[in-house]
């Protein structure tokens, strides 16, 4: 396994500790007036979402994950997992409700999503960053009512509930934002 020494050291390493893979979300280099300069960093873990503070000490090096990200293509649900496929060696995986998260309000089948690899088991899946998805059901919009931000719930194909505009329709496709799981824009086919 690859180290990495405290040089290196940046937000988005992937690093390994006690056997699991982080991710530094932040880190901080510090020169105090005597002594070895220090590096402060947070790292995440990948694949129980707790975060660590560590400090390292200039020249320290820490292992490097065995991660990989690979493009997937999300095949369908059954009662406890998801099924995707590799789209290079169509190797297919399946991954529990907890490591979709909330993925799922996004997966529509045939969609191709990034999938983190940890030593070659799936620790976690990322879908495209804007969506469509098709309004299912949501209450017809009070006549009248045009204040710019009235939002009312709205029933999509993927069985999500995602707050939409008054003016949003049953039966129209939306785009969605999948980091923060709002609506974009109504899309015209």
């Amino acid at each position: 396994m690859a180290s990495v020494n405290t040089s290196d050291f940046r937000k988005g390493l992937k690093v390994q500790i006690d056997g699991d893979p982080y991710i530094m979300i932040e880190c901080n280099f510090v020169k105090p007036g005597k002594g070895q300069a220090l590096y402060k960093c947070k790292l995440r873990n990948l694949t129980k979402g707790t975060v660590l503070d560590r400090t390292y000490k200039s020249g320290d090096t820490l292992e490097s994950a065995d991660i990989a990200e690979i493009d997937a293509q999300y095949l369908y649900k059954d009662s406890h997992s998801f099924t995707f496929m590799d789209n290079e060696s169509y190797e297919q995986y399946e991954l529990s409700s907890e490591l979709v998260d909330d993925a799922w309000k996004y997966l529509k089948e045939g969609m191709i999503c990034k999938m983190l690899l940890h030593n070659n088991s799936p620790i976690g899946i990322t879908p495209p960053n804007h969506v469509i998805l098709t309004v299912e059901y949501t209450e017809p919009g009070v006549r009248g009512n045009t204040a710019t931000n009235v939002t009312k719930p709205a029933k999509v194909d993927t069985g999500a509930e995602i707050l939409v505009p008054n003016f949003v329709e049953t039966g129209e496709k939306i785009k969605v934002d999948t980091r923060t799981g709002e609506y974009i824009e109504r899309v015209k086919e």
